[in-house]
This record gives structure tokens, C-alpha cells and sequence, in this order.
């Protein structure tokens, strides 16, 4: 689950990182009245930053300075409420819905600071670099050896050595050391704590009178671990997701929208990337990501039809499943009365494999419907992508 930098922000001061003052806006009375106060209360400028779930907001016209609080309002007032458009949002762009109207910093250094899980290792890594400011991405293919890394050992938890460490590396002055330190320890034990997956600085600045501070803030958590913390869950955003994985999500659906035509429903992460790496090989493209899970009722599989259906662009229905906790025969009559109940146009292929395969395929030849079955994931993939152009 995504969230916005505002909300990182309050987290992350909970546990000692230092965030620049500012506050949330959600209408232009609220910015104003925000900028009115970090002025009075003696800021030199002020930041209007758009709150969307994507990276790249600077770039796209959501982040302004302002030396005036005249300048702050006009800002304001021309952010909240566009689309803004980002290498990250797509062409489509994200409406911006609420601003953080923050104090200007005085910078005198950009870094950058990250922590994510190394899935070769099964560790945690904590990540710095000079190269703040940047896509991190674009420096680790370009200049790998810019960034600097701490393997975590999950028994023995981010040591202070390791943190003055990371703290040298990216040339921090001696009277900075310590409370790097502290800030890169507040870090790691506000991702362990609130079961993240994410955590991200960019920048993680020094000011010119050498303070540090967290300029701009990403957290992203766990779904599986929200049963822990209501109060994290509860700053879920759903107006910046898909419409259609929101619905999916109230059905213990895993949904993916993507930009193909073909919609694929599956049992299994590993087989939904299987089945769109062979609609593409088979000269297709895949409409979503969509898997069922193990133990899909004809109630979810109905509701995966209608959520598959409602995107436009869905031209044939790959249902390809190997059945294990969800018997064929189960998957097969769910297909049957989903098509009959939403009277489906689309052509639905089948790949089935698995635990009462007979008796699935048995179903779908007694239903009358035109489904079409494929034997092998290859076979089946090519009737998907031919169904598609007709």
C-alpha cells in the first residue's frame, strides 16, 4: 500500500526524522491559511508540493517555491486541482487532490537515502548516495559504484557502525556524523515497525547551516501485515488508485490493470507473469493482471468477470488455471454461470490442468456456451490472441 509524502512525513517524525514544518491542504482556503502561518511564523519561503501517489511530480509543474505569501496562494490555487502528468502517472496524469504547504529549506547538499528488501539475499538493505535528487534507477544502471550499501542481518538488526558508515560515505562534515546516525536509525526502525517494504529519501538534504533534514518522503507497506496496524491502513487513498483494482481489492482479488486487450484470470502470481509473458510470445498483450487465488468462490469468479468486463479495451478472456485448492470443476462452473449471468460477448479461452480436470472440461462442453479450450499454455494462448483480433 502506497501513501503520501505528507503521511510518511508524520510517520517518520513519530520516530526522530527530521521533516521540514508543514501541513496538508485539501482546499485553497486550508493552503492559504498554512502559508499565512509558516510566514508569520518566520519562513523565508514556502514549497507548494502536489500530493499524488507518483514520482516526478517537480518535473510535471507540482512543486513550486514561493518567496511571497502572494506567491504561495497563486501556486496553490494553480496546482490543487490539475492533472498532473509524470513519467509515473502515464499519459492519463493524476488529478491533485490536496498540496503539502511546506517551509522552504535552505539546501546546501542533495543525498539520497533508501530501504528495501535484497530478495537474492532474503535482507534488508539500506542504500545511500550523493546522487540525491535523481531517479535511483538511472544512477544504479549509469554508476552503480555511487551507491553505497549496508546488508542488514534481520538477528541482528542496523548496527550505529554501520550507520556512521553509510554517514561517511556520502562525505557528511564531523558535526553531522552523529545525528546521521540517528536519523538513519529512525529510518530503519520505522520500516520494521510499521511493516514496510519501502522507505525512501530522495532528497535526504543538508542545509547551509548543517542541519538534516528528510526533504521528501516515500513509504510503501505490506498488504499482508495491514492486520497489524489499523492506523496505517486507515491512510489508504483509494481515489489515487484504479478504479477497477479498488473493486477487485473489496473481493480479495489481486487485480493489475494494464494497456492489452487480453484479459487474463489465473490461480497464482507465478502463473498470471507465466500466462502475460506467453500472450505477448504468442504476438498479444495482456489487458491486466488477475489472480483469483487458491480458494475462489462463484461469487469472487462472477466478480472477477464483472471487473475483467468493465475495462473497454478487453477484446478476449484467457482464463488459465491449474487446479490445486481450487478444483477445476469448481473454476468451470463459476465460469459457466458468470458468462450466462453477465450474458459475456467476449470469446473465453481455457487452459486447464490440475485436481477434477475431466469434470471442468465436462462442464464447459454440457454448458452450450462457446468456449474454447486450449491443451497445452502455448496452444491456448494463440487461440486468446487470435479471438482478440477478430
Amino acid at each position: 500500500m502506497k501513501i503520501h509524502e505528507y503521511q510518511a512525513k508524520e510517520i517518520l517524525a513519530k520516530y526522530g526524522v527530521a521533516v521540514p514544518r508543514g501541513e496538508v491542504a485539501n482546499t485553497l482556503e486550508e493552503a492559504n491559511a498554512v502559508a499565512r502561518k509558516l510566514f508569520a511564523e518566520g519562513a523565508s519561503g514556502i514549497v507548494v508540493k502536489a500530493q499524488i501517489h507518483a514520482g516526478g511530480r517537480g518535473k510535471g509543474g507540482g512543486v513550486k517555491l514561493a518567496r511571497t505569501r502572494e506567491e504561495a496562494e497563486l501556486h496553490a490555487k494553480n496546482i490543487l486541482g490539475m492533472t498532473l502528468v509524470t513519467h509515473q502517472t502515464g499519459p492519463q496524469g493524476q488529478k491533485v487532490q490536496r498540496l503539502l504547504i511546506e517551509e522552504a529549506a535552505s539546501i546546501d547538499r542533495e543525498l539520497y537515502l533508501g530501504i528495501v528488501l535484497d530478495r537474492a539475499k532474503g535482507e534488508l538493505v539500506f542504500m545511500a548516495s550523493q546522487a540525491g535528487g535523481m531517479e535511483i534507477e538511472e544512477v544504479a544502471a549509469k554508476t552503480p559504484e555511487a551507491i553505497f550499501k549496508e546488508t542488514i542481518d534481520p538477528a541482528i538488526g542496523f548496527g550505529s557502525w554501520q550507520a556512521r558508515k553509510l554517514a561517511f560515505a556520502l562525505g557528511l562534515g564531523p558535526r553531522q556524523i552523529n545525528a546521521a546516525v540517528a536519523f538513519f536509525q529512525g529510518l530503519y526502525k520505522a520500516f520494521i515497525e510499521t511493516d514496510a517494504s519501502l522507505v525512501e529519501i530522495n532528497p535526504f538534504i543538508t542545509t547551509t547551516d548543517g542541519q538534516l533534514f528528510a526533504l521528501d518522503a516515500k513509504i510503501n507497506f505490506d498488504d499482508n501485515a495491514l492486520f497489524r496496524h489499523a492506523e496505517i491502513k486507515a491512510l489508504r487513498d483509494t481515489a489515487e488508485e484504479d478504479p477497477l483494482e479498488v473493486e477487485a481489492s473489496k473481493f480479495a482479488l489481486n487485480y493489475i490493470k494494464l494497456d492489452g486487450s487480453i484479459a487474463c484470470m489465473v490461480n497464482g502470481a507465478g502463473l498470471a507473469m507465466a500466462t502475460m509473458d506467453i500472450i505477448q510470445y504468442a504476438g498479444g498483450s495482456p489487458a491486466n493482471f488477475l489472480d483469483v487465488g487458491g480458494g475462489a468462490t462463484q461469487e469472487q469468479i462472477e466478480h472477477a468477470f464483472e471487473i475483467l468486463l468493465a475495462d473497454s479495451h478487453v477484446k478476449a478472456i484467457f482464463i488459465n488455471i491449474f487446479g490445486g485448492i481450487l478444483r477445476v470443476d469448481r473454476l468451470a462452473a463459476g465460469v459457466v454461470a458468470a458468462a450466462r449471468n453477465l450474458n459475456v460477448k467476449v470469446p473465453i479461452v481455457l487452459r486447464l490442468e490440475g485436481t477434477n480436470v475431466e469434470e471442468g472440461r465436462k462442464i464447459l462442453a454440457a454448458s452450450g456456451l462457446n468456449f474454447r479450450v486450449g491443451e497445452t499454455m502455448k496452444e491456448a494462448a494463440e487461440l486468446a490472441v487470435k479471438a482478440a483480433m477478430l
